[in-house]
Order: C-alpha cells, then structure tokens, then sequence
C-alpha cells in the first residue's frame, strides 16, 4: 500500500465533491446536482460538464474508467492516455502480466480468471500498488485507471488516499457485449489486440440499432491470432453478471459524489471517438495537439 499512499493529494475537506472536481478540471462552475439524484454529468440525463482540461504539464489527470466487460474501457483509455500524456494502467493488463510471468501467484490468479471471477481486493491493490510504484520511480504523474474499482471497497480505498477528479462509465447492451467478448482475438508475437467481429445488432426494446466493423490486425498478425482462456461464452456472460452484482454499486459511489459521467457507446471507435471527445470537451484540446505536430 505504501506506493498507494504516496499518491495522496492536499486535502481539499472544506470543498463539496463538486468543487472539488470543478477545482481540478473546469473552467466553470459544476451544475448543481438535479432533484432526481442523477448525476449532474451524463449526457443523457443532463447538462454535461463545462471541463476544460490543461495541459498534462500543468495538471496531474486522475481518471476512472468503468464499464462492463469488453465495452471498450481499454481502447478509449488508451487514446485518452496519448492524447493526454498520461499513464493508462489497466487492472486487467496487470494481473495478465502476473499470469504470463508464472510467479507465485500465476496459478491461483489462472484459476480465478478462468472461471470468471473477479480477482481478490487484495491481489489487485498488490498488483496496482507495485505498478504504481514503479511509475514513480520513471517520473509518471497522473494515470488513468482501467478495471479499478471494482468494488466498494476498493473506491473507498482509492478515495482514501487519493483524489479521484472523473469517473467514466461506458455503457453497451450486454448482446453486443457478448459478441464483442467473443470476437476478441490478441496476436500471440507483437501482443496487438484486435476483434474479428461485425457487429450489425437492430433496435431492440428503446435501444438503438448498433454497428461495430471489425478491428482486423494487419497480415502479418493475421495467422498469429489467439482467443483468451476467459473468451467463451458461457465465462463471458458469468463475467458480465458479476460485474453487475458486484461493480454496479461503485456506479452510485460515485454518482453521489458528483463524478460520474456516463456516456452511451454510439458504435465503435468511428462512430464513438469523436463524440466521446465531445463530451469531454476534448475535441478542441484534439486540434491544437493536432497542429502542434
């Protein structure tokens, strides 16, 4: 926990949760949180944030990515991460890299991932703690955090020792989910995640028609995709009620604290990138960078 601890922000107790994100990231004042409990964020019950974010040089971005498993929490944290100039570090990559370095916790963790459920508090908060660590030591500041919280705990862990400034929640109809969990496919030499899914799902009970065109490796990968252990159907689903069951929750945790943005995923990266900056109010920010190169 010590790299944990070092992480800790001065304290800004005098501040509702509002002020304080409006300190970090807007230029603005945050709206007031409406009569039905909603969060003041989501763009589909209510005016979005007025964020203006600065430059990395100048503010230490602390970002949360949540959603269910295979929404996309990597992808879109990844180009957030570039973009940025911030470290994107995913819980999942981590535990990953655990299993592939067959230390002392490979065969435990094997076990945990192949049947579905979710890795123990403390193993992840051990693994995170030492990547963070280890991001010190090279001079990161700031992260954007992938696949933690997953649980209560661990969001008042985090908020402990920690100032959490947003909270992204992706949401996608769990039948597109479960098609794009099982169309995941990772190059087995370069490492390169890609998906072998066309995903042409029509409207269905009030929710929009989705399309999501494949995302195809380029041909020397091709012959060299691989399908996760925990990419069958039966443990992808299992994986997606124990999100629900266990992860919904930390969505209200930070919801009643005015740092939830939730953002419907459109389609895919064509369709999802350019509106996802939008909502950020990162389009802008996306141009100068732009012509800055």
């Amino acid at each position: 926990m010590a790299a944990l601890t070092r992480l800790s922000k001065p304290s800004f107790t005098s501040l509702s949760s509002v002020s304080r994100i409006s300190r970090c990231l807007y230029s603005g004042i945050a709206p007031e949180p409406s009569s039905h409990g909603a969060s003041p964020y989501s763009p589909r019950l209510g005016p979005k944030p007025n964020l203006s974010v600065k430059d990395p040089k100048d503010r230490n971005i602390q970002w949360v990515f949540l959603g269910s498993p295979g929404v996309g929490k990597g992808t879109y944290a990844s180009r957030l991460s570039n973009l940025l100039g911030v470290p994107h570090i995913a819980t999942g990559d981590l535990v990953r890299e655990e299993l592939a370095a067959s230390g002392p916790l490979s065969k435990e963790l094997s076990e945990i991932v192949n049947q579905g459920k979710l890795v123990s508090d403390e193993i992840i908060i051990s693994l995170l703690s030492k990547r963070l660590e280890a991001g010190g030591a090279k001079g990161e500041l700031g992260f954007i955090l992938d696949g933690f919280p997953r649980t209560i705990r661990q969001a008042e862990i985090l908020e402990g020792v920690t100032e959490i400034d947003l909270v992204l929640n992706l949401k996608l109809r769990e039948d597109v989910l479960v098609e794009k969990c099982l169309g995941r496919r990772m190059c087995s030499q370069c490492g390169g995640n890609f998906n072998v899914a066309s995903i042409n799902v029509k409207d269905s009970n009030g929710s929009p028609a989705i399309s999501m065109a494949p995302l195809l490796p380029p041909p020397h990968c091709m012959s060299k995709l691989v399908t996760r252990a925990d990419d069958t159907e039966e443990v992808v689903k299992h994986r997606i009620h124990v999100y629900n069951e266990k992860s919904r929750p930390v969505e209200e945790f930070y919801r009643s604290r005015g740092k939830l943005l939730e953002f419907d995923l459109p389609g895919g990266i064509p369709e999802s990138w350019p509106k996802l900056l939008e909502v950020l109010n990162l389009d802008e920010y996306k141009e100068k960078q732009s012509a800055a190169a």
